[in-house]
């Protein structure tokens, strides 16, 4: 069904198209920290909290990606149509109550989840918060929208989205800091300005009726119980196993919190380095995701296993390979930050421990769970990696990070363990077949 190009033409735009979202996180904290250490710090502790409703937002995408692109290779334009249009609707009605509880309690949300803070990082995270709240419905319309295109396997369109609003970003970062003095707020609203253009972008060209499936505004309005429920029966389990793992990943930030301003700093600005690092997981999810969801809705298993196991082997040579310059550019990129010396010297330590696994071990737990749950392997794969999160990262950083007192070193590698008892798990299942047997449409 896919030839090796139809695979480069996808994955080519998708590392692009990612590598330019992993810039505007960067981007943010590289111009924040000419704010200061607090500013740096209230940025990254923010992040952390907003990547929850970033994974909620993605699950429930996938969710939609899976359904859509199943219906795509079963040749059945009618119900593809009317999954991408109930996407866009629910992905509207979740994001909005979302950003609404989110203004309503971000300073109670805040206090709770890092309250031991001092006072002028506290100041920066609710700055930050209340705009970032302002940008969840154009998070959720973006990757509704961008669900579709992928589905169709058109990801240069998302490229181009993605490169013009990270311009905007940037351009908006620097007149917000550098220009207007704004501070926080000055990277926080070219953000959210950018995910607002990337939202209305990308949902006026899905209602472009030329596609092979598109948006119908009369669909978009109604509520079909039928295929919300073939969504939700895959957005569910993967936004329960998101959003479990975004909230240990919030909790750990709280511990994180408790081991002083310089780790802060320093975890914070190695998260923007390693969402650089794992590009490759991130740009290889969605093509497993097209790829087997259209073998697997035209009834080709053996196509489905062939496509696992060639892209398995693209991705681990490609990760590991990204990774590697990565982390040689790492010392380069610290040049850049307004920062201590022991700050720098402990993120390129962060960078180190991170890489190695994020090449070995992340193309296991990540690209290929993401290829389970296209066959419809979703509570499998659920309860694995919340399990693994729970047993592996939580209880392993607080043994570590605490009690060994590593700091955030120890967080790092049992942010490595849970990848690892993940991947050996997630390739046995592969090995097994049992992910074939599931029917989703």
């Amino acid at each position: 069904m896919f030839t090796n190009k139809d695979l480069k033409n996808m994955i080519i735009p998708l590392f692009f198209e990612q590598l330019f979202v992993m810039l505007v996180g960067i981007a943010d904290t590289f111009v924040v920290s000419y704010c200061g250490e607090a500013a740096v710090s209230g940025v990254s502790l923010v992040n952390s909290f907003n990547t929850i409703f970033i994974y909620l937002f993605t699950a429930l995408a996938s969710g939609g990606a899976v359904v859509i692109s199943q219906y795509i290779g079963n040749k059945d334009q009618e119900n593809s149509i009317k999954s991408s249009s109930q996407l866009l609707m629910i992905s509207c009605v979740l994001s909005i109550v979302l950003a609404l509880l989110t203004l309503i309690f971000n300073k109670t949300i805040l206090v709770l989840l890092f309250g031991k803070v001092e006072q002028s990082v506290m100041d920066a995270c609710l700055t930050y918060l209340r705009i970032s709240a302002y940008s969840y419905p154009a998070l959720a319309v973006y990757n509704a929208g961008a669900a579709l295109y992928r589905s169709m396997a058109k990801t240069s369109t998302t490229m181009y989205i993605s490169i013009i609003s990270n311009v905007i970003n940037v351009v908006g970062n620097i007149i917000g800091v550098f220009v207007l003095d704004a501070g926080v707020a000055g990277v926080a609203i070219p953000s959210l300005i950018a995910r607002v253009f990337s939202a209305i972008a990308i949902t006026y060209l899905c209602f472009n009726q030329k596609l092979t499936t598109y948006y119908k505004k009369e669909e978009v309005l109604s509520w079909d119980a039928n295929i919300l429920k073939k969504v939700l029966n895959i957005a569910v389990p993967n936004g329960i196993e998101n959003g479990i793992f975004q909230l240990i990943k919030v909790a750990l930030s709280s511990v994180v919190a408790l081991f002083g301003t310089y780790q802060i700093a320093a975890n914070g600005i190695a998260q923007s380095i390693w969402s650089l690092a794992a590009l490759i997981n991130s740009a290889l999810s969605p093509v497993f995701i097209t790829v087997i969801g259209q073998c697997m809705g035209a009834g080709d298993i053996e196509g489905a296993k062939f496509y696992t196991n060639k892209l398995m082997k693209w991705t681990v040579t490609l990760a590991v390979s990204w990774n590697a310059l990565v982390f040689i550019a790492t010392p380069l990129f610290m040049q850049f930050y307004n920062v201590s010396s022991q700050t720098k010297e402990l993120v390129i330590w962060l960078v180190l421990i991170h890489n190695i696994f994020n090449g070995f071990a992340l193309p296991f737990s990540g690209a290929l769970s993401s290829g389970l749950r296209a066959a419809g392997d979703v509570k499998y794969t659920m309860i694995v990696s919340i399990l693994s999160t729970v047993l592996g990262r939580l209880i392993f950083s607080i043994i570590l990070g605490v009690y060994l007192d590593m700091g955030v070193i120890g967080i790092a590698i049992a942010m490595c363990l849970d990848w690892t008892i993940r991947g050996i798990i997630f390739f046995f299942r592969y090995k097994s077949n049992k992910w074939t047997q599931f029917k989703v449409i």
